[in-house]
């Protein structure tokens, strides 16, 4: 049928399973492009405390959204989500299966199920009033603002003092409260969720020797001539695991052994709201210290209808990016 919608693969999973490598051994096996959806590899400049995929890699493995943002830039939610859904339209057009990879659970989610993100853009100025405002008076103040203003949003943000300032400037912009312009809506393709998984103990004890392999392979130089290039330690990129932590090292309120333990710390915390996560997803679970995980991944995608069209035979067209 001409209206039947095609497949798209989101290979996730917590931070440090293999996700990148996953996808370079899949493209061996399927003809597919990746999207990526980790929100760090946006940003140029910063590769060591990313594990951003080599230029070497993306030049075998079609490659997405990888260093299109200065680190002083940002991409929004809806502009993620505009771009990924382009994509994945211009991928099936070549033939291809587009391999969304990643462990950023929102711009996941916002793609897949077809989230309606209020279209206004940053307010920097409305920003820094409402972030004095937290510092000041803390943010409960402002939530009670936006409870006041929004219940429904009051009770979806915590306090995440980030997500209540949002909410805030898409109502003094719009002049309707946010909960009334999100929701869910149907998407031109059908989702494949597949997620990497290993016991959460080992996990923590391979994310803390790359902590160290990154530190070894020059993460605070990294960091230094960012910050030598006029990129601002308050910089969105820079709240990046495995970034902010080494701002205060480098200012020299922390030592290197205690800037390490900070990163170690912070990426065992993701890695357990990205389990959380995953647990309320419909996502196949595939533990990649089973020595069969790669062919029950390669089982999984050739159970996908339409996975047909897919042969690896397809020659590979020049990278666009």
């Amino acid at each position: 049928m001409a209206d039947r919608k095609l497949p798209v693969v989101i290979l996730t999973g917590p931070t440090a399973t293999g996700k990148s490598s996953a996808a370079l051994m899949l493209a061996e096996h399927v003809a597919i492009e990746v999207i990526n959806g980790d929100s760090r590899l946006f940003y140029r400049g910063m590769d060591i405390g990313t594990a951003k995929p080599s230029v070497a890699e993306r030049s075998a493995v079609h490659h997405h959204l990888i260093d299109t943002l200065e680190p002083h830039e940002t991409m929004s939610l809806a502009k993620f989500q505009d771009q990924a859904t382009t994509l994945i339209s211009e991928v099936h057009a070549r033939e291809r299966l587009p391999v969304i990879v990643g462990g950023t659970q929102q711009y996941i989610s916002a793609v897949v199920e077809g989230w309606k993100i209020p279209r206004v853009p940053p307010q920097p100025e409305l920003r820094d009033q409402l972030q004095r405002e937290a510092e000041a008076h803390g943010r409960e103040a402002l939530l009670a603002r936006l409870e006041r203003l929004d219940p429904v949003a009051a009770t979806g943000v915590g306090l995440n003092t980030r997500r209540i300032i949002r909410a805030l400037e898409v109502i003094a912009v719009t002049g309707r409260p946010i909960s009334e312009q999100q929701g869910k809506g149907s998407v031109p393709f059908v989702p494949h969720l597949i997620a990497l998984t290993m016991p959460r103990d080992l996990l923590y004890q391979r994310i803390d020797h790359r902590v160290h392999d990154m530190v070894e392979s020059g993460l605070v130089d990294e960091v230094r001539t960012l910050l030598a290039t006029g990129v601002s330690p308050d910089a969105s990129a820079f709240g990046s695991i495995g970034y902010r932590q080494v701002v205060p090292h480098l200012e020299g309120t922390m030592t290197l052994d205690e800037m390490i333990t900070r990163i170690q710390h912070d990426t065992h915390r993701l890695v357990r709201q990205q389990e959380t996560w995953l647990r309320k997803s419909a996502a196949i679970p595939i533990d990649v210290l089973n020595p069969a995980w790669f062919g029950t991944l390669l089982a999984v995608l050739q159970a996908i209808p339409d996975m047909g069209r897919y042969a690896r035979s397809k020659t590979s067209p020049e990278n666009p990016d």
